[in-house]
Formats: C-alpha cells, sequence, structure tokens
C-alpha cells in the first residue's frame, strides 16, 4: 500500500512562517504605492485522458471520475491571483495511428485569471471529458511549456501532469523534454502526480519532476488528488523561495551556523548531521526538515531532528515515523528562549545561545540500491519572537525532556491519592449503611 506522511499542522505553519519572514526581512518600501505590482502566477494543470482513465480503482469509481471531482474542487479554491489553464492528452483520437494518436494534446481551458463564470466554463469542459486514447506525454509538455511561456521577467510557471501510464510516443522521451524545458530557464517547475501507479509509471513521472526541480506524488484516493493539486495551485501563488544549499557536519562543533531560511542538503541511510542556529534571548526557534525517499527503500523508517546543547543535553525534538512507500517524511520543533530573569542565566548563555540540531534517519534500502548520493534533505529555520504567555506545550518547555517525566510523575501520584481518598470513603459509607 502506498502511503504518504502529511507534516502535522504547525509544521505547515512554520514554513508558511518562514515564507512569510523570509518576504518581511527585505528592505522596506517608502511607501507601497510605489511597489511594482507582482505578475500573475501561471499554473497549467495537464490531464491524461487515455483509455486506462476507465479502470476503477480509485475510492470505487473511475480515475476519470476522481480527477474530475478533483478539478472541480480545485476549481472553486484557486486563488484570483492565479492565471490558470487545463491541457489533456489523449482525449480525442480512438484510433490505432500512433502518429496521430500522439499529436491528440488540446488546450481545454485557456490560462487566465479565473473569475465566477470562467471556473464554471471551465467545469463545463472538464466535465465533457471521457477517457480515449493514447498517452502522449511529451509531446504535450511541449505544448504547455508554450502555453506558460512570455516575456514576463519574475513570473512562477508551474505544469501539474496527472497521469496513470507510461508514456506511448517515444522516442520523444518525456523526461527529456523535461530537462530540454529547464535548460530554457523560464523558471518552470513541472509536478507530476501518477494515479495508482505502477514501477515503470512511477520512475517516469518521477523523472520528469526531478529534472525541473518539482514534486512526484504517488494518488490512490480522491482526497488525496484533490487535496495535492489544491496544494500545488497555492504554491504556485507563493513568493518563490530559493534554498541554499548547507553540507551538515558529523559533529556540532563542526556544524555551519544557520540564519533563517531555506536550506537542502543530501543524507546517507542511517546519517547523523549537524547544524548550528544561534538563538537570540526573547526569540524562538521553528526548525522543520523534509527528507525525500527518492530510490527504492525498505518499509519501515523514520526521520528526527533534535535540538540539543554543545555539550550535548536534548532541548526538545521532533520525530515522525511510518511503514509503506512514501515520498517525503516530515517532522519539527519549536524551542522558545525567554528573556533571562537574572544575571547567571545571561552570563551562561551570554546575549545569544547556541542550538545544535541534528538530523537522523532510520531509512534502510536492499543491498541492490545505490547508497550515494544521499537522500534530499530540505531543512526550514526561522527565528520569531517568543511568545510572551506560555499558551502551548513548547512554550511550558515541557519539551526539555526531565521536565514532562516530572510533571507526569506528580500528576500520578495527585491521582493515586485522591483515588485511594475516594475508594476509602466509598468503603466506610458501605460499612455504615
Amino acid at each position: 500500500m502506498i502511503t504518504r506522511q502529511r507534516p502535522a499542522a504547525w509544521v505547515i505553519a512554520l514554513l508558511a512562517a518562514l515564507t512569510a519572514g523570509l518576504v518581511t526581512a527585505g528592505p522596506a518600501a517608502a511607501d507601497d504605492d510605489d511597489e511594482p505590482a507582482q505578475p500573475s502566477p501561471k499554473v497549467e494543470l495537464v490531464l491524461d485522458v487515455s483509455g486506462s482513465m476507465r479502470a476503477r480503482d480509485i475510492d470505487g469509481k473511475s480515475r476519470m471520475a476522481a480527477a474530475k471531482q478533483a478539478f472541480n474542487e480545485v476549481l472553486d479554491a484557486t486563488p484570483d491571483e492565479v492565471a490558470l489553464g487545463i491541457r489533456t492528452l489523449g482525449a480525442n483520437y480512438r484510433g490505432d495511428d500512433r502518429k496521430t494518436g500522439c499529436k491528440d494534446t488540446e488546450l481545454l481551458y485557456p490560462v487566465e485569471r479565473l473569475d465566477k463564470a470562467g471556473r464554471t466554463d471551465a467545469k463545463t469542459a472538464v466535465a465533457t471529458l471521457a477517457p480515449t486514447g493514447w498517452t502522449p506525454i511529451g509531446p504535450t509538455l511541449l505544448k504547455a511549456a508554450d502555453d506558460l511561456t512570455d516575456d514576463t521577467a519574475g513570473r512562477s510557471r508551474r505544469i501539474v501532469l496527472i497521469s496513470d501510464g507510461e508514456d506511448t510516443c517515444r522516442p520523444l522521451d518525456p523526461c527529456v523534454v523535461a530537462r530540454e524545458i529547464s535548460a530554457k530557464g523560464i523558471h518552470l517547475t513541472i509536478d507530476t502526480l501518477g494515479l495508482v501507479p505502477d514501477a515503470k509509471t512511477r520512475d517516469q513521472l518521477s523523472c520528469i519532476a526531478e529534472a525541473t526541480g518539482g514534486t512526484y506524488t504517488s494518488i490512490r484516493h480522491t482526497d488525496e488528488l484533490a487535496g495535492r493539486v489544491k496544494q500545488l495551485v497555492d504554491r504556485a501563488a507563493d513568493p518563490v523561495v530559493t534554498p541554499v544549499e548547507a553540507k551538515g557536519a558529523a559533529e556540532c562543533t563542526d556544524a555551519p551556523r544557520l540564519k533563517s531560511g531555506l536550506y537542502t542538503d543530501r543524507e546517507e541511510f542511517g546519517e547523523h548531521r549537524w547544524y548550528r542556529v544561534d538563538v537570540p534571548e526573547g526569540k524562538e526557534l521553528r526548525a522543520s526538515v523534509s527528507v525525500s525517499a527518492d530510490r527504492a527503500v525498505h518499509q519501515d523508517y523514520g526521520v528526527l531532528l533534535r535540538a540539543e546543547t554543545p555539550g550535548g543535553r536534548e532541548i526538545v525534538r521532533g520525530q515522525e515515523s511510518g511503514d509503506g512507500r512514501t515520498d517525503v517524511i516530515s517532522t519539527g520543533l519549536r524551542y522558545p528562549r525567554p528573556e533571562a530573569d537574572d544575571m547567571s542565566e545571561k552570563d551562561k548563555y551570554g546575549a545569544t545561545e547556541t542550538v545544535c540540531l541534528r538530523v537522523s534517519n532510520s531509512f534502510s534500502a536492499p543491498a541492490s540500491v545505490k547508497k550515494t548520493p544521499g537522500m534530499p534533505v530540505e531543512l526550514a529555520v526561522d527565528l520569531v519572537d517568543s511568545p510572551d504567555e506560555a499558551s502551548d506545550v513548547a512554550a511550558f518547555g515541557l519539551g526539555h525532556g526531565w521536565w514532562l517525566l516530572g510533571l507526569l510523575v506528580l500528576v500520578g501520584f495527585l491521582a493515586g491519592l485522591v483515588w485511594g481518598w475516594l475508594s476509602r470513603w466509598r468503603f466506610a459509607v458501605w460499612r455504615t449503611n
């Protein structure tokens, strides 16, 4: 069974806060009216309408029906600032001529910002689709890239390809096509979603996504499809954040010092990598890590993000584990550092406290799988104002190991006393009566 690990809600909030922090960190404009308007991001949804989409293996309905339902939800939720279009492949030609079938791609709805009437028209166009012909992925990607190409600098461009099978129009290899698109330098990302994919389909769609810095996702349920496409469309509207390469060290003392930002690295199976962050007084460290399983791995896995002092004492940790097939597994942590109450604490840590972040994984793989290069790691770091009042577990410091254990012991002791008193009282009442 293919499973996907979804980050917890607060990890998503962390990434949103990071993005906001990076945006506001730039030089402030003297007047908001003087800021140039950002060009509308462009997104094209490319849907496979080949004959295999008739298969009824997604929540008891056909793959085509699941895709139509997901598209309706996505069209309703598309942000107003996003210009969105829809292109199909294999939707019209029913014959056996390969040359004709490999030209079967159509711009079903033009790439434009959606008003109420536009959303209705797009839904109507999708409703008319029926699984028909071939799977010309390569030719369709070339057409989709042309749909999104213009002379506007700084525009976000994204293709979301939804397919359930391999390309049937080689030698025009879709992986080669994706690399050619990437080489044009038009800042176009291709994300791919495989509907109940087999191994060959998964490998091809993963190759297409990796060529342009996109993502691949395996889909087996309708809600997964709708949720993922919404997420990718929303991502196109977000400010573009370019990750910075940061090579983690084997020990904290040799680790690179990170500031607020998004970082990439690679980690081999079962490896530990260290990074350092300086946390000033009154700031809260928020960090999250994602490890991508970009190759065949064993079905039991986990990732650990641990914050420690330079001396090795654990401060707080975040961890996630799972089993089955996954594409990305993520976890995160928060560490609020309040204002120092006395001089002794200031003398101990100084104006800033060095926090060591250790990223570990428990992935493993068969002997035939290459161990190098390591799996892609994405680490997000942000420093925000520490909360004035303790409103959650992190602010109370309960993640500091012994605090949590002590609290549990105290609660258990008090609960035992109360239960014993109630039991004796009930026994005394029973004897009296």
